[in-house]
C-alpha cells in the first residue's frame, strides 16, 4: 500500500469513527441539559417568557418515504413536556399559551437552505389565551424586535406540513369587536364520517372538487359573546389540520346562536395555512335580516322573520378581496318564500353584495318592515327601538342610513305572484335595487297590478342629513273590473285607471319624506261604477258615508273621475277633483296635510237632468288619515263649477289630465270631452 493510500484510509476511518462517536452522543445525550439555552434563546427572539418545564428528548429514526440516498439520512423526531409561553407586558395575564406535550419532527437536510421544514406536529391539551385591546395590540402578533421595527425579517422560513391536536381550550377577549369567547375541544371517541354529517350528496361533491375530507374527530363547545351579544353553539372538526395539503379539506360543523340569530353550518375548510377557502352547507334563521348587520357587517333590510337555507363558499385571500357566494339557497322571509344566488366581495373602497332573489308567492305585508310599515309588536319582535305613535298612519320608524355607506350593492328580485288579498290583486313585482355610497336607488319598483302596470324611480340620499328623497311613479292600464273583482257593476267595464305621480322631500323616515313633499299628483278612471258596496270593499267608512249621502244605496255609473292635486312643504291641495257620473257631477275641493296627517276636504254635488237630491247642503271629510269623520256642512249648496269657471282655476289642470286619456279596450273614453269643456273654461254640461 503506497503513502497516499495509508493517508487516504486512515482519513476515512477517522471519519467514520467521528460520525459514529457523533451518532452515539446525538442517541444517548441527554437534551434537558439544553433546556435553559433553548428556553433562553426562545424567550430572548419572542420578547416574552417562553419554557419548557418538563422532559426534552430526541429520538433519531430515518425517513423512508424520503426516497433514495435521502432515506438514509436519520431525522430527529423531538418530544417535549409541559411547555408554556407568557404575554407581553401589557397583557392582563401572564400566560399566554402552554402544552401538556409537543411532538414532531424536523428535517436536517433542509436547514442546509434556512428552512426549518416539519411535515407534522402534534400538540396534546394546548390551552390558549388570546387577547387584544381597543388599541389594536394582540397577544398573538409577536414583535422579534421592538428596538427596530423597521429590521429586515431572518432570511429563515418555517414550513409546517400539518398539526394534530387532542383536546384543548382557547379563550378570546376581543375588544375591538367587543367578543369574548370561551371555546372547549374534547374528543369525540368515535369518528364520524364526513358524509353522516353533510349527507351522502354534499360529500360525493367534496370528494369531486378536491380530496377525501377527514372524519370529523373533536367536539366543540363554545359561550361567551360576540359584537356585545350573547352566543352558545357547538360543533364538530376534525383531527389533523393539512396546512400544506390542499387536497385533504378540514372538516367543520357547527350551530351557533347570536342573540336571536341562528346559524348552522356544515362542510370544509380548504388551504387552512392562508385560510384559503370555504365550502359550507349554511342556514340562517332569525327575527329580521337587519340583525345580521352587527354580526356580518353586511346592510341587509328590516324584515320578518326569516330562514334560509343554502350553499356557501368562500375564497378567503382573493386579490380583489374575500369573496363570499352564497348559491342555489331556499328559504322564507314572513310567509313569503325567496330563492337565489348573492355574492359579497370584500373590496374597496367599500365591499359590495350583488345577486338576483325570486319570490313565487310574495305577501304584501312581509314588504312593510322595509319602510317600518308593520306594527309595534312586529317592529318589537324584530328588534326596533321604534314605536309607531298611537293615530299616526305614515311610518315613523326611520331608515338607518349611517349603515348605507358602508357597502354597495347591486340586487334584482322578481316576485312571480304577490298576494295583497282576493279584492285589490296585486300580480307581479320587479325592482332592482342599488347601493352605490350611501345612495339608494330602486329604477324601477315595478308592480303588476289588475293588468296593468304601476311603475317607479325612487332614489334616496343616504348622505344627506337629513335624507333628501325623490320618487316618480307612473299608473297604467288599470283596469276596474280587475282592481275590483269581486264588485259585481264592474265586472262589465271598460274602464281603466291611470295617472303620474312626482314628489321630493327630506327626512329619515315615510312620515317625514311626505311631511315635506314638494310635487304633483294627477289621475283619471273612465267608465266605472260607484256605491256604498264598493266603499265597504276599499274599506273607505267615510266614503261609505259620503256615497251614501250623495246616490242612497244604489250602484251609479262612473263616467270620468279627474283629479289634479298640487304638493307644497307637506299640503296637498285640490286644483282640480272631480266625478262625472250618470246622476250628478261632484266637486271636491280642499288640502290633504301629510305632515300633520289631517284632511279638510268638501264635497259638492250638482245634479243631472230630472232627479233631484235630497241633499241642500256641501258634505265635509275632515279629521286625521287614522280617525277621518264627514258630515254635512251648515251652508247652503253652492253652484261649484259655476264658481271655477269664474275664478279660471279649471282649463289648466283640465288640459295637464288629457294627456292621461287613453281608448280603454277600444272604448271612447269619456273622460276626454269632460276634461275638454273644462280646458275651455265652460261648466261641464248636465244631462236633461
Amino acid at each position: 500500500m503506497t503513502r497516499t493510500r495509508k493517508t487516504l484510509a486512515w482519513a476515512g476511518g477517522i471519519f467514520v469513527l467521528l460520525v459514529a462517536v457523533l451518532v452515539v452522543i446525538l442517541a444517548t445525550f441527554d437534551w434537558n441539559r439544553i433546556k435553559p439555552t433553548i428556553n433562553s434563546k426562545v424567550s430572548e427572539i419572542l420578547h416574552r417568557p417562553f419554557a419548557i418545564n418538563g422532559d426534552l428528548a430526541v429520538r433519531w429514526q430515518r425517513e423512508e418515504d424520503q426516497g433514495g440516498w435521502r432515506a438514509w439520512v436519520p431525522w430527529p423526531h423531538v418530544i417535549a413536556q409541559d411547555l408554556t409561553l407568557g404575554n407581553p407586558e401589557w397583557a392582563k395575564t401572564a400566560q399566554m399559551a402552554s402544552l401538556k406535550r409537543v411532538e414532531l419532527r424536523l428535517s436536517p437536510l433542509a436547514l442546509l437552505t434556512q428552512t426549518v421544514d416539519i411535515p407534522r406536529i402534534n400538540l396534546t391539551e394546548p390551552s390558549a389565551s388570546l387577547e387584544r385591546l381597543a388599541d389594536g395590540r394582540a397577544n398573538w402578533t409577536f414583535t422579534f424586535d421592538p428596538k427596530d421595527p423597521d429590521a429586515e425579517p431572518s432570511a429563515w422560513t418555517l414550513d409546517i406540513g400539518a398539526i394534530g391536536f387532542d383536546k384543548g381550550h382557547v379563550t378570546l377577549n376581543d375588544q375591538t369587536l367587543k367578543t369574548r369567547l370561551d371555546v372547549l375541544i374534547d374528543s369525540l371517541g368515535k369518528p364520524i364520517p364526513f358524509s353522516e354529517i353533510v349527507g351522502e350528496k354534499d360529500a360525493k361533491k367534496a370528494l369531486e372538487k378536491g380530496g377525501k375530507p377527514q372524519d370529523y374527530a373533536f367536539a366543540l363547545k363554545v359561550k361567551g359573546q360576540y359584537h356585545g351579544q350573547q352566543l352558545n353553539g357547538s360543533g364538530k372538526i376534525g383531527g389533523l389540520l393539512a396546512l400544506q395539503d390542499a387536497t385533504q379539506p378540514f372538516p367543520l360543523q357547527a350551530r351557533v346562536s347570536i342573540a336571536d340569530s341562528h346559524v348552522e353550518l356544515a362542510g370544509t375548510l380548504t388551504d387552512p395555512l392562508n385560510l384559503g377557502a370555504l365550502d359550507l352547507r349554511l342556514k340562517l334563521a332569525g327575527t329580521s335580516l337587519s340583525n345580521l348587520y352587527p354580526l356580518t357587517g353586511v346592510t341587509l333590510p328590516d324584515s320578518p322573520p326569516y330562514s334560509t337555507d343554502g350553499h356557501l363558499t368562500a375564497k378567503l385571500r382573493d386579490a380583489n378581496g374575500a369573496t363570499f357566494s352564497y348559491e342555489n339557497f331556499n328559504g322564507k322571509i314572513g310567509s313569503s318564500d325567496i330563492h337565489g344566488d348573492l355574492k359579497y366581495v370584500a373590496s374597496q373602497p367599500r365591499p359590495k353584495l350583488s345577486g338576483k332573489l325570486v319570490s313565487n308567492q310574495l305577501l304584501m305585508a312581509d314588504l312593510g318592515p322595509l319602510i317600518g310599515a308593520d306594527s309595534n309588536t312586529q317592529q318589537k319582535a324584530r328588534g326596533s327601538e321604534s314605536k309607531q305613535p298611537a293615530g299616526k298612519v305614515l311610518p315613523v320608524e326611520e331608515f338607518r342610513t349611517e349603515r348605507w355607506r358602508d357597502m354597495d350593492a347591486d340586487v334584482e328580485l322578481t316576485g312571480k305572484r304577490i298576494v295583497q288579498s282576493a279584492e285589490l290583486p296585486f300580480t307581479d313585482l320587479y325592482t332592482h335595487v342599488v347601493l352605490n355610497d350611501g345612495e339608494l336607488s330602486l329604477e324601477p319598483l315595478r308592480f303588476g297590478v289588475a293588468g296593468g302596470k304601476l311603475d317607479a324611480q325612487i332614489r334616496l340620499n343616504g348622505r344627506a342629513a337629513p335624507l333628501k328623497g325623490s320618487a316618480r311613479l307612473t299608473a297604467r292600464n288599470f283596469k276596474l273590473k280587475q282592481l275590483f273583482p269581486t264588485f259585481e257593476p264592474m265586472k262589465t267595464s271598460f274602464g281603466e285607471l291611470n295617472g303620474d305621480a312626482t314628489i321630493t322631500g327630506t327626512g329619515n323616515s315615510v312620515a317625514k319624506l311626505l311631511g315635506t313633499a314638494n310635487g304633483d299628483l294627477k289621475m283619471i278612471i273612465n267608465d266605472g261604477a260607484i256605491s256604498r258596496s264598493l266603499m265597504e270593499i276599499a274599506g273607505l267608512n267615510v266614503g261609505n258615508y259620503v256615497v251614501g249621502k250623495i246616490f242612497g244605496d244604489e250602484d251609479v255609473k262612473i263616467n270620468c273621475a279627474a283629479a289634479d292635486l298640487g304638493i307644497k312643504n307637506g299640503l296637498a291641495s285640490t286644483r282640480l277633483f272631480v266625478f262625472d257620473t250618470e246622476n250628478a257631477i261632484i266637486y271636491i275641493d280642499g288640502t290633504i296635510n301629510l305632515a300633520t296627517e289631517q284632511l279638510d276636504l268638501k264635497i259638492t254635488p250638482e245634479s243631472k237632468g230630472l232627479r233631484l237630491f235630497s241633499l241642500r247642503s256641501p258634505l265635509y271629510v275632515r279629521g286625521t288619515f287614522a280617525n277621518p269623520s264627514a258630515g254635512v256642512q251648515a251652508v247652503p249648496l253652492l253652484l261649484r263649477g259655476a264658481g271655477m269657471v269664474a275664478l279660471g282655476v279649471i282649463a289648466g289642470p283640465a288640459a295637464g289630465l288629457l294627456a292621461l286619456v287613453a281608448p280603454s279596450g277600444g272604448e271612447p273614453n269619456q273622460c276626454a270631452p269632460l276634461l275638454q269643456q273644462m280646458q275651455q273654461g265652460k261648466v261641464p254640461k248636465t244631462v236633461k
